[in-house]
C-alpha cells in the first residue's frame, strides 16, 4: 500500500529501525512499563539462532539501526552475540537498559562487540523515589552502571519517565544527568500506555506540574546548550494534537516480541481484529510488505473522517492507533488527542482533574508477573 492507501506493495518504503525485545524478564517492577500486561502469559522465546536470522534479514531488508531492549536486555545471555553480528551487518547499534546486571566484564564484553550507544533509565534522581518506583533497592548499582558506560566511552543516554510521582525532581534530574556526564537526556513524558494504561490516574502529572518542569527543563537547555542534548515532550493529551506514531504506521518501525512476534510498534499486538505474523513462520521481508499487521494502517485510505481530509495527516499520520483503541474501543478510529476527534471529550475528560489540580490518589500497581496474571484473566 503506497502513502496514499493505493494497493501498491512496490512503493513500501524499507524499515529504517529494528526493536529487539530480547525478553519480557526484568528485575524491575516499574509501574508504567511498556511491555504488555500479560507479558507473563508469552512463552516460547527466540533463540540466539533465530535472532540471528532476523538480524541478517533486517538488514538485507534496508534496517539502518538497531535497538536491543526488554524487558532487561542484559538478562539475555547472547546479547553481545547478537551485538556483534550487527555490527558486522552495518548497523549502528543501542543498547535500552536499566542498567541492572551492567558490570565490568559485561561492559567490556559489550565494547568489544561493537555497540555503539547505551541508554540508561533512572526512575527519579533520589534514592528513595527511585527504589520505590523501581519495586526493589536499585538506585546505588544504577549509578554505578552509568559511571561503567562512560568509562568504557560510550555515548550515554539518561532516560527519565516524567510521572506524577517525579516531576518535582525535574532539576534534580538534571542535576544528577550533568553528574552522569550523559550525552542526552530524554524526558520521557508518560503516555499512557499499557502498564502507565492502568495506573494513569496515579502517574499523569497535572498541567501545572507540567508547566513548571518544561521551565526548568528550558533553563538547563539553555545553560547545557552544546555541552547535553535535552528532550522534552508535552503528552499530546494536553495539546489538542495527535503525535505522529514512530512516524507513521509501517513506516520506519519494526518491533520483534521476545516470541517472535513482528509489531509496528511495541503496543500493536493489544489490538483486536489484527493478525501480527512471528518470524518464526515469515521472513521479514513477508512481514513488511504482505503482513496484514503491518498494511492495516499503512498509507491514509483506511482513515475515517476528519481524518482521511485533515491537510495535517502527512504530519501526524492520523495519531496513534493503540490510543485510539484504549480510548474508544476501535483503533480505527481518529486518535482522541486531537481536538477535532468525534470521541476528543474522553481525553478532556481524563485531563479535566489534571488542569484542575484536584487528583485522586490511589496505590500503584507495579508490574510483575503475579499483576500480569491477575490483570489478563480480569
Amino acid at each position: 500500500m503506497s502513502r496514499d492507501g493505493s494497493e501498491t506493495n512496490g512503493t513500501i518504503k524499507p524499515p529504517h529501525w529494528l526493536s529487539c525485545e530480547l525478553t519480557y524478564d526484568c528485575p524491575l517492577q516499574c509501574p508504567y512499563c511498556y511491555n504488555p500486561i500479560d507479558f507473563a502469559l508469552h512463552g516460547g522465546k527466540l533463540s540466539v539462532e533465530e535472532w540471528m536470522r532476523v538480524l541478517n534479514e533486517a538488514r538485507a531488508l534496508g534496517v539502518v539501526q538497531v535497538g536491543f531492549t526488554g524487558g532487561e536486555p542484559l538478562l539475555f545471555a547472547g546479547l553481545e552475540t547478537l551485538v556483534a553480528e550487527a555490527r558486522r551487518l552495518g548497523c549502528y547499534t543501542n543498547l535500552i537498559t536499566s542498567g541492572i546486571g551492567l558490570d565490568e566484564a559485561r561492559a567490556r564484553a559489550l565494547k568489544e562487540a561493537g555497540l555503539d550507544k547505551i541508554q540508561v533509565a533512572f526512575q527519579a534522581a533520589t534514592p528513595e523515589r527511585c527504589n520505590y518506583l523501581a519495586g526493589r533497592s536499585v538506585f546505588e548499582e544504577k549509578l554505578e552502571a552509568a559511571r561503567l558506560v562512560k568509562r568504557y566511552g560510550f555515548p550515554m543516554t539518561v532516560n527519565f519517565v516524567v510521572n506524577r510521582h517525579n516531576i518535582g525532581e525535574t532539576a534534580a534530574m538534571l542535576d544528577l544527568a550533568v553528574e552522569l556526564k550523559a550525552d542526552y537526556v530524554e524526558f520521557a513524558n508518560l503516555l499512557p500506555y499499557s502498564w502507565a494504561w492502568v495506573n494513569v490516574s496515579q502517574l499523569m502529572p497535572t498541567l501545572a506540574q507540567l508547566r513548571r518542569s518544561e521551565a526548568v527543563v528550558d533553563r538547563y537547555k539553555a545553560r547545557y546548550h552544546g555541552v547535553m542534548k535535552i528532550f522534552y515532550v508535552v503528552p499530546d493529551y494536553f495539546e489538542g494534537r495527535p503525535k505522529a506514531c514512530l512516524k507513521g504506521w509501517g513506516e520506519i518501525f519494526m518491533n520483534i516480541a521476545p516470541d517472535g512476534t513482528a509489531e509496528p510498534c511495541q503496543l500493536a499486538r493489544q489490538l483486536p481484529g489484527i493478525t501480527f505474523p512471528n518470524v518464526r513462520d515469515q521472513s521479514l521481508e513477508q512481514v513488511w510488505r504482505e503482513s496484514d499487521g503491518f498494511n492495516r494502517f499503512r498509507g491514509f485510505a483506511w482513515m475515517k473522517e476528519p481524518c482521511r481530509s485533515c491537510p495535517d495527516r502527512f504530519r501526524d499520520y492520523g495519531g496513534c492507533r493503540c490510543q485510539a483503541y484504549m480510548m474508544t474501543g476501535d483503533p480505527s478510529n481518529p486518535d482522541p488527542a486531537c481536538h477535532f476527534a468525534p470521541d476528543h471529550h474522553k481525553v478532556v475528560e481524563l485531563s479535566l482533574p489534571l488542569i484542575s489540580g484536584r487528583v485522586q490518589e490511589k496505590p500503584l500497581v507495579f508490574r510483575n508477573p503475579r499483576n500480569s496474571r491477575l490483570l489478563a484473566n480480569g
